[in-house]
């Protein structure tokens, strides 16, 4: 079956707000905004997590970039972090945070938290 929603695998970098965009839009037209509260997507996003977790769960320690990881083992996990990140996504807007700014906003708090010691990375 042909799936013309099928996107190439880069095409350009997308803006949160495109990602949100199309989210609205996504649920709007399947009549799935009405379940779409703070906490059903926070549910959500748990049981997402919960899967993604479930192919790590017996791999041990795994090299950055997954080099080990057959091509399925890999799409696998990308799937699962949309998955994570859509919700994510959609939860923030519900909650009408922009996760963009509030993500800018929480590094430079952190930045000011934990300063960085020269001595440390000699």
């Amino acid at each position: 079956m042909e799936n013309s929603h099928v996107c190439p695998k880069k095409v350009k970098d997308v803006s949160l707000q495109e990602l949100r965009d199309s989210l609205q839009e996504f649920a709007r037209a399947r009549g799935w905004e009405q379940y779409h509260s703070p906490r059903n997507l926070l549910l959500a996003l748990v049981g997402e997590v919960g899967e993604l977790s479930e192919i790590f769960q017996w791999k041990g320690e795994v090299a950055k970039g997954l080099p080990d990881w057959t091509s399925d083992e890999k799409q696998h996990v990308e799937e699962e972090l949309s998955d994570v990140f859509l919700y994510l996504l959609q939860l923030a807007d519900v909650c009408g945070v922009d996760l963009g700014q509030a993500a800018l906003t929480k590094i430079i708090k952190n930045a000011q938290k934990y300063p960085v010691n020269p001595t440390t990375f000699n």
